[in-house]
């Protein structure tokens, strides 16, 4: 058995020679948004989902981003009700979202 269900990467890096990147987008508000939500839920934890920052996802044009381990399942989104969604059908009920999901392979 996994340490966490679900482990959430999300990407809160700032990159300082002007190309876009995800903390242009406030990852790092959003990703604490996250994380409140999953602990407000009871979710977080052991056996539960883990809500992490992540050094540069190297996706920063598709920005902001976060993958959902253990199935790789990689996201964009814009706001906080973007973020709600992920949480109720994927982090809650396992159900992935499908027009907020980028392929684990391309830049698409």
């Amino acid at each position: 058995m996994p340490y966490y269900q679900q482990h959430v990467f999300m990407c809160t890096n700032l990159r300082e020679d002007g190309r876009d990147c995800c903390e242009d987008h406030k990852a790092t508000e959003l990703r604490g948004y996250l994380k409140k939500k999953v602990k407000e839920a009871g979710l977080a934890g052991r056996q539960g989902v883990r809500v992490n920052n992540a050094g540069c996802l190297d996706r920063c044009a598709l920005g902001p981003v976060m993958v959902v381990y253990p199935n790789e399942t990689w996201y964009r989104y814009k706001s906080k009700e973007d973020l709600d969604e992920i949480f109720e059908s994927h982090l809650k009920n396992g159900v992935k979202v499908q027009h907020l999901r980028i392929s684990p392979k391309t830049d698409d």
